[in-house]
């Protein structure tokens, strides 16, 4: 200390105080640069302890209800599995069904009141199974008060028909038998449920003298 004041003394009045005033500016610069520091490092937003332990509580309620949905997507997955393969749930393997004096779902609605018309004809026999041109003729029992017919299916099966018999797939009837034919009339429906008649002859070959 004393080597540094006889330093002073020996530099005179304005060197001292020329260095006091550097010392007092670096002292400034230092304060300065630690305010600086404690301003940046301002925790405002850091969490504290309760609001922490809040959220600790949150995490863990939020983990409670994942059980629950587990079990939901279990039933789920259950429903899903009684679906088979085709997309249908299924139902119970003893079950059959009976298709007996039921109408054929896939079978229109007016053709089949066709076919049960037909089914309870008393005289449309096997003859309607066919078409007019699959029968034939073979021969004629030419009577005024009673004449007959005599009628071959594609089998070979001979059947007696006379006026008024029905005859042929499209709702024929027998309306005359003359000395070698049988006159038929067919009544047709279209798809707009329309009827329109045709008259067809069946006659004997000529290669059976007809």
């Amino acid at each position: 200390m004393r080597r540094e004041f006889m330093r002073e003394r020996a530099q005179g009045p304005g060197a001292v105080m020329k260095t006091r005033w550097l010392g007092m500016s670096f002292l400034m610069l230092g304060l300065a640069l630690m305010a600086t520091g404690c301003a940046e490092e301002d925790h405002t937003g850091t969490p504290t302890t309760s609001e922490f332990l809040k959220e600790r509580e949150a995490l863990a309620a939020r983990q409670a209800v994942k059980p629950s949905t587990s079990v939901g997507n279990a039933a789920v997955a259950e429903r899903t599995a009684e679906v088979d393969e085709t997309g249908y749930a299924s139902a119970e393997s003893d079950y059959f069904y009976d298709p007996r004096d039921k109408r054929d779902p896939f079978r229109s609605f007016r053709f089949a009141e066709a076919d049960d018309d037909r089914q309870t004809g008393e005289s449309f026999g096997p003859l309607g199974d066919f078409e007019l041109a699959q029968l034939e003729l073979s021969a004629v029992i030419w009577d005024a008060t009673n004449p007959r017919a005599l009628i071959l299916d594609p089998g070979g099966r001979a059947y007696i028909v006379h006026e008024g018999s029905q005859i042929g797939k499209n709702s024929g009837q027998v309306i005359h038998i003359g000395d070698n034919l049988v006159l038929v009339k067919e009544t047709y429906e279209n798809l707009a449920g329309e009827q329109t008649t045709k008259d067809v002859e069946l006659r004997i070959r000529l290669s059976q003298g007809g």
